[in-house]
């Protein structure tokens, strides 16, 4: 599911700053929870970034994709956007070849992975450092309502459709006793592989239940899709980044926005219920 630069710009944000460390103080001797996000700022502030440059695939919908405007909107984007503001840091969106993710991340193209991004062994072998998971996900198969397909087992001989690179391929490859009796397509993005089901050239698609619940309650006849009983397992998301120390203070942002109740109120508009972990 996709550049931490935290210069705080001037002599303004220092004083802030100093404001903050105050506030710090008063909050941990309270004991109200306010010291973690706190902690966060200064921490951030000692990185050595101006902004923090967001790698996305703007078309994972509902997490960062392009709306009816071409805005670029989602539960990921809201997130990043609060956690900039906690940290007192400006956010910068880079959409990129999400085939190509965790070389952007770790080649400096980007500071940050943040679009529905999995947690994977895979991924944490590549050098990706993650967050605290913050959202639960599954990989889920979809199907046409007359594919005649109502398990994997229908899946045998068939071609399954999903996108490159992702956690979905890697769930497939976790299930080799399914995964070997069907083909799989494999394209650059979910919306891609979507369409080739549509058009009959794929028999079905493997995706994150979060993008496809969305995207299927969007369409002009949902009934058309079915999303099986039968998936190819749970996992997380969280967020990918290169070195701990940008890892830990996203971490104490978060929290304090599920403190403070803003998580929640993202993933309300987003989801119609608070689903954040």
């Amino acid at each position: 599911m996709k550049k931490f630069t935290v210069l705080f710009l001037a002599a303004a944000m220092t004083a802030s700053l100093a404001a903050c460390k105050t506030a710090s103080a008063d909050a941990d001797s309270n004991g109200d929870g306010t010291q973690g996000s706190t902690q966060s700022e200064a921490a951030v502030s000692d990185l050595g970034y101006d902004r923090l440059i967001i790698g996305v695939d703007d078309t994972f919908a509902p997490m960062g994709f392009l709306d009816e405007n071409n805005d670029l909107a989602g539960f990921d984007i809201d997130l990043a956007k609060a956690v900039g503001e906690k940290l007192g840091v400006e956010v910068e969106f880079q959409t990129i070849d999400w085939s190509m993710k965790e070389q952007e991340l770790m080649q400096g193209n980007v500071d940050v992975l943040w679009n529905g991004y999995t947690i994977t062994e895979e991924r944490k072998d590549k050098g990706v450092i993650f967050t605290e998971p913050y959202l639960d996900n599954k990989q889920v198969v979809c199907v046409m309502a007359d594919s005649g397909i109502t398990s994997l087992a229908d899946l045998a001989g068939k071609t399954v459709a999903a996108q490159a690179e992702s956690s979905a391929i890697e769930a497939m490859a976790a299930m080799p006793q399914v995964s070997s009796t069907f083909s799989i397509a494999e394209f650059a993005t979910n919306d891609m592989a979507i369409m080739d089901m549509e058009a009959g050239r794929s028999d079905a698609v493997v995706a994150d239940s979060v993008l496809l619940e969305y995207v299927i309650s969007h369409k002009d006849d949902p009934s058309q899709y079915v999303i099986l009983d039968e998936n190819f397992g749970s996992e997380e998301y969280g967020i990918g980044v290169r070195d701990q120390a940008l890892c830990d203070a996203i971490n104490g942002a978060v929290k304090a926005l599920k403190a403070d109740g803003t998580a929640a109120e993202i993933s309300t508009k987003w989801f119609g219920a608070d689903i954040v972990k």
